[in-house]
């Protein structure tokens, strides 16, 4: 993922911060506990798209 990219990407629900994990492939929204999935190098910011983190997750933040 380009850095630059990943700078000014935002949560599309809340507008807060994301967190990429580079070995899942997703970028991480703590505040609405939603991953956005990372396809060819291409973020998919539709809520539709994003799963729900597991509680598990959450608190291995």
């Amino acid at each position: 993922m380009d850095k630059k990219l990943l700078s000014i990407l935002v949560c599309p629900v809340c507008k807060g911060p994301l967190d990429y994990k580079r070995e899942q492939a997703e970028l991480i929204c703590y505040a609405d506990a939603l991953a956005y999935p990372i396809r060819d190098d291409i973020p998919v910011m539709l809520e539709s798209e994003a799963r729900t983190l597991t509680e598990q997750e959450r608190e291995d933040r």
